[in-house]
């Protein structure tokens, strides 16, 4: 087959991925369900290219080579001659098993299955379908055309073989890979909720205000960005949904539970940049 890669969602993630994998010389597939988000999608990638060409990081007739490699589809069977597809749907457990189930039965055997969770299991996912052993975790970072490292989560029936080319692809994609175990949160997830969750408990207690905690992590701390300027990038829902996933699967340990701002949050549909307000204005 041809090395043709297939994404399951036309989100921040979806797209970023795909821009990736097009300027990385590969044919992509991007499915979503709604038609818009897709066109929103393709502008999103145009975008980026543009300001890489801007930084010299790209010229035009590589902008214009890799936006042609890109179809989008709503037909869900455009994917059936992917070698491998990267879902990048909600985190939902019930929603990816489905998409994994469907998968299962449309691509030809040997093609792998990946998913860009953040913190469902690896595992359960690879139940859903008879090829537990090509299913596995590749874990990007926002936003995926720039952030490096990538988690590659091995299941208990991932094979060596579906681990080797994944992490290849990884590495074609100029990524930094990491293998992670199939654990609650992988490595980084699991690290950020201490780091998120202490900062929503020093803002809801009253000590310091979103932008004074922000503004100390980076001035003493060396970080580029601060906790809640972090949430409102990747999405106080999205953050949400993953913090509830791991304080979960860890049978509601302490020291992972979610903040009930965070619930308030999005109760009001604040959810940071992509609706214009979230612990910042934008």
């Amino acid at each position: 087959m041809a090395n043709v890669i297939g994404i399951i969602g036309a989100g921040t993630m979806g797209s970023g991925i795909a821009q990736v994998a097009a300027v990385a010389g590969y044919g992509v597939i991007l499915y979503d369900i709604e038609a818009p988000a897709l066109d929103r999608s393709m502008k999103q990638i145009e975008n980026n290219l543009a300001k890489a060409i801007e930084k010299n990081k790209l010229t035009a007739a590589e902008k214009e080579t890799a936006l042609a490699k890109i179809k989008t589809s709503v037909d869900f069977s455009q994917l059936k001659n992917s070698t491998t597809v990267i879902e990048a749907a909600a985190e939902r457990l019930d929603i990816k098993q489905g998409i994994f189930q469907r998968l299962d039965d449309l691509l030809p055997h040997e093609s792998i299955i990946a998913t860009n969770t953040s913190s469902l299991s690896v595992t359960v996912l690879g139940a859903a379908t008879r090829r537990p052993d090509r299913v596995i975790g590749i874990h990007f970072f926002n936003p995926a055309h720039i952030m490096k490292l990538v988690e590659i989560i091995k299941g208990i029936e991932t094979s060596q073989t579906t681990i080797s080319r994944i992490t290849s692809l990884a590495k074609e994609f100029g990524k930094t890979p990491v293998l992670a175990s199939d654990t609650p949160g992988f490595i980084v997830n699991r690290i950020a909720r201490p780091f998120y969750g202490e900062a929503l408990r020093l803002l809801g207690e009253g000590v310091a205000s979103a932008d004074e905690i922000d503004r100390i992590v980076k001035k003493s701390g060396g970080f580029k960005m601060g906790p809640f300027e972090l949430m409102d990038l990747i999405g106080i829902d999205i953050n949400f949904s993953v913090s509830k996933s791991v304080y979960e699967q860890f049978f509601h340990e302490p020291r992972y539970r979610p903040h009930p701002i965070q619930q308030q949050m999005v109760d009001a549909n604040l959810l940071g940049r992509k609706t214009g307000k979230g612990f910042y204005e934008y």
